[in-house]
C-alpha cells in the first residue's frame, strides 16, 4: 500500500513463464511431446521387448513378432486416438488435445477399456511378464489419471514417462541382460519429456511432478502383480 492506494502486483506462475519461451524452444518441446505422446509409450516398450530383448519374445518367429507388435499399436495407440477423434467430431470434447479436465473424462474411460483388454489378453495368453506388467501399468495409470483429474489436470505425459522409467529400471535390476544403455535412454527421455511439458504445455510444476510420480507408482504396482 502506498499513499493509501493498494498496489496490485502481477501474479507470475508456471504457465505465464512457459508462454515467454523462445519459439524455437517451444517448437522443440512440442516435437518431443508429440514423439513421446502417452499413446506411443507402450509401442516403444513393445518394440524393445520384441526386437531388442533376447528373452522376452523367445520362441516367436518374425511373423508372430510382427503380428504382436501391430496388435499393441492397434489396441494401445490407434483405437484410443481414433476414439478421441470421433469424440471431437461428435462434439463430446472441445479439442483432440484435451486441454481441459472436462475433455479428459471420456477419453480416460475409453482408454481404460482398451488397456484393460490388452492386459487381460496378455495375461490369459501367458505373455512374458514384462508385457503383462506394461499393459497392467497402462490400465492402472488410466485409473489413477482419471481419479486425479477430478481435482487437478495431472500430466498424462508425466504418467507415461514415469512408468517408462520404472519399467526399464525394473528390467535392469531383475535379469542378467545388460540394460545400461536402455536405462540411460529411458532416463533421458523422461527428463526431456517432463522439461518439454514445462515449456510447451499449460501444466504447472505440481501437475507434471504428480504425473511423473503417479506413473512410477503405477508401474511398481503392476510389477508387483505381474512380476
Amino acid at each position: 500500500m502506498r499513499n493509501g492506494e493498494t498496489v496490485n502486483l502481477p501474479i507470475v506462475n508456471d504457465t505465464m513463464e512457459n508462454n515467454n519461451q523462445p519459439p524455437a524452444l517451444r517448437f522443440f518441446a512440442q516435437l518431443i511431446s508429440f514423439l513421446f505422446h502417452p499413446l506411443f509409450i507402450p509401442t516403444y516398450i513393445a518394440a524393445y521387448l520384441l526386437y531388442q530383448h533376447p528373452y522376452a519374445a523367445a520362441g516367436l518367429n518374425e511373423k508372430l513378432k510382427l503380428y504382436r507388435f501391430f496388435s499393441v499399436v492397434f489396441i494401445t495407440a490407434f483405437l484410443p486416438a481414433f476414439s478421441i477423434f470421433l469424440m471431437k467430431q461428435l462434439g463430446f470434447i472441445q479439442s483432440i488435445f484435451l486441454h481441459t479436465q472436462r475433455d479428459r473424462i471420456i477419453p480416460y474411460i475409453v482408454s481404460m477399456v482398451f488397456y484393460w483388454w490388452s492386459w487381460h489378453v496378455a495375461k490369459n495368453l501367458h505373455y512374458n511378464p514384462a508385457f503383462i506388467a506394461m499393459f497392467l501399468a497402462t490400465f492402472i495409470g488410466c485409473i489413477a489419471g482419471m481419479m486425479c483429474n477430478i481435482y487437478f489436470k495431472i500430466s498424462m505425459h508425466g504418467i507415461a514417462v514415469g512408468a517408462l522409467f520404472v519399467f526399464f529400471m525394473w528390467m535392469s535390476f531383475s535379469g542378467t541382460v545388460s540394460m545400461g544403455p536402455y536405462l540411460a535412454i529411458a532416463t533421458i527421455i523422461t527428463g526431456l519429456v517432463c522439461t518439454a511439458r514445462f515449456i510447451a504445455s499449460d501444466h504447472n510444476s505440481i501437475e507434471v511432478y504428480a504425473g511423473l510420480f503417479t506413473g512410477m507408482l503405477c508401474q511398481w504396482i503392476a510389477i508387483g502383480i505381474a512380476g
